[in-house]
């Protein structure tokens, strides 16, 4: 492993690689969580540019390193175990904003631009980026991107794919690739950046994004529904049905409702973000047909609202992540209150879990301890029942080891396995740690 620091010290200097007996413990704390022992990478490398990152993807190339691409490596943990690994490319030096063009509501960023810094600058200018990630506080773009980490916000402004306009990134073999355009009416290059979409840096890393920004709304209220699941079923069902806007629709599991305090029975939470009256009417019309459904209404605003999303998020990434077992579950929006009454029964109503009404989309943590790997299993015939799925982010290596973490039962694998082979044909970048073990 000292040979691939050599080799990469007059890259990116002295300073721009790290080995294993140097790390700082939360990153050896981090790696091992992507593998087992053996199969750790030793060594970390941080270019300080595109150029920099290509002559490194370039090296690795010619000696058939395989590489796991990362930014701050809060999401290395997700995906499968994979191979054994030589060689962490992280891009957080890569950090810097290239272009705020405020009155074409776009901003240019290098991936390595932490989550919560941009938004900083964003909001001097009253505008945002409606993204939810996880782990906020340390989530950069580029990892952002590669694991399509939106979250509530998906209702109003869709997925990450739908804020992407342009897109930088470095191929297998170090060459740089540019698509798409800083112009939000140029849509070349529009099937390549939904490639990379949620593709966990397997078909190339991710350098320079452009993405389109949003206004900030004037004013944002909170209204939480909780009671009986039909109850929760029939008021979603009128929401999404009537004029009414919603930013974010989010379905609660009983537990979640309880560990947030909120009430009892099944949750629905429900942003509204506009101006101060249509905020006020908006949130009166759902409390009013949750009063007549018989639901416990709330509605919450300012540091309040704030805080009970940040709640929502914090309560399914509980640290530290190896104690916990995390999941991306999909289903018909039909059948979103259906499936968590599922999750419940068959965890004896233990799971915390919360489903975007819109997409039917969510995530739910259970605890190792308490649920056995035919549990989980259980969970996902019956989402894939739903025309859905369950896939697992977080989780001890020994349970990784025993389940299939995609779980993916599609008709497209060939194509993947295809794209794959054209995009990294040595099969350096993230190896079997996507679907199917690409």
């Amino acid at each position: 492993m000292k040979a691939i620091a050599q080799e990469l010290e007059p890259i990116v200097s002295n300073s721009g690689v790290c080995q294993w007996d140097s790390l700082e413990p939360s990153w050896q704390e981090t790696l091992g969580r992507i593998n087992t022992p053996e199969n750790l990478p030793s060594t970390i490398v941080y270019p300080s540019s595109a150029e920099e990152l290509a002559q490194v993807i370039n090296c690795a190339h010619r000696h058939s390193w395989s590489v796991i691409p990362c930014g701050n490596g809060s999401k290395l943990s997700w995906g499968g175990v994979g191979k054994k690994v030589e060689l962490i490319v992280s891009s957080k030096r890569l950090n810097r904003v290239i272009e705020h063009a405020v009155s074409d509501l776009t901003v240019t960023a290098e991936a390595g631009v932490k989550f919560t810094d941009l938004q900083e600058i964003l909001l001097k200018t009253g505008q945002f980026l409606p993204l939810e990630p996880t782990y906020p506080q340390e989530a950069t773009l580029g990892g952002i991107i590669a694991t399509a980490d939106s979250g509530s916000w998906r209702q109003r402004y869709g997925g990450v794919r739908d804020m992407l306009l342009g897109i930088s990134f470095v191929r297998y073999d170090g060459q740089i690739v540019k698509a798409g355009s800083r112009v939000v009416k140029n849509v070349a290059g529009y099937d390549l950046m939904k490639l990379l979409t949620g593709s966990y840096g397997t078909l190339g890393i991710i350098t320079q994004v452009t993405l389109r920004v949003y206004p900030l709304p004037e004013t944002s209220g909170t209204v939480v529904l909780t009671g009986e699941a039909e109850a929760i079923a029939s008021a979603t069902k009128t929401l999404l049905a009537c004029a009414l806007t919603p930013t974010a629709v989010d379905l609660l599991s009983t537990e979640l409702v309880t560990q947030l305090g909120i009430g009892h029975g099944m949750g629905l939470m429900v942003r509204f973000q506009s101006v101060t009256e249509s905020v006020r009417e908006q949130s009166s019309r759902l409390l009013e047909i949750g009063q007549q459904l018989g639901l416990k209404g709330t509605l919450s605003a300012d540091s309040q609202e704030a805080n009970l999303w940040e709640s929502l998020s914090k309560q399914i990434w509980v640290r530290p992540q190896i104690s916990a077992i995390t999941c991306k579950i999909g289903v018909l929006p039909t059948a979103a209150v259906k499936t968590l009454t599922k999750l419940e029964t068959l965890t004896s109503s233990s799971v915390t879990a919360y489903i975007h009404a819109g997409s039917g989309l969510g995530r739910l943590r259970l605890d190792p301890e308490t649920i056995k790997p035919q549990t989980i299993m259980e969970l996902r015939r019956y989402c894939q029942a739903q025309n859905g799925f369950l896939t697992i982010l977080e989780a001890p290596i020994s349970w990784k080891q025993q389940l299939d973490v995609w779980g993916y039962n599609g008709n497209a694998l060939n194509i993947m396995r295809n794209l794959k082979q054209k995009f990294d044909p040595k099969n350096l970048l993230s190896p079997q740690r996507f679907v199917g073990e690409i």
